[in-house]
């Protein structure tokens, strides 16, 4: 059985990075400017936070970019063949990301933000505080080639803009 959700964007990504990029996505700073729909009160207590959780969508992807099938990370045959939902990219069924930006500062209904791999104009769907209490628990455990995949590059400097 199939059921659609409709949501709504609550912001919008402005700022930061202009182009997508697989690699270095550390210390841009963008901003999450919060719709003028929602009142300031909805941010009150925010910024005594150091994350967020973000949900965004990869508003410059195509519904044809989405793959349905095993395949090595970035095209990379070093790295195993695996399935759709063991990536992290825009060819996902409904082209959704997660991330997990430093909060900087809370201005009005602008959130000013780090480490954020979202670009400019990114539709923003929820946003929440991050919880450590909240986070995995135990041990984590992953293969080995989404460190050697990520590091050293996805977190290091780009060409460091500010909003």
């Amino acid at each position: 059985m199939t059921k659609t959700l409709q949501i709504e964007q609550i912001a919008t990504v402005v700022g930061g990075h202009t182009t997508v990029a697989d690699d270095y996505q550390g210390g841009v700073e963008s901003v999450i400017r919060l719709d003028d729909r929602f009142p300031l009160e909805t941010l009150q207590g925010l910024d005594e936070f150091s994350h967020l959780t973000v949900l965004w969508h990869f508003h410059k992807a195509s519904p044809d970019d989405v793959q349905l099938h095993a395949r090595s990370p970035r095209g990379d045959t070093r790295w195993p063949a695996t399935g759709t939902f063991v990536h992290r990219n825009h060819r996902r069924p409904n082209q959704l990301a997660t991330s997990y930006p430093r909060l900087l500062r809370v201005v009005g209904r602008d959130l000013h933000v780090t480490d954020f791999d979202a670009v400019d104009g990114t539709p923003v769907y929820d946003i929440a505080p991050y919880f450590e209490q909240m986070g995995p628990r135990g041990q984590v455990c992953q293969p080995a080639w989404p460190q050697e995949m990520l590091e050293p590059n996805y977190w290091a400097p780009a060409t460091v803009r500010s909003v």
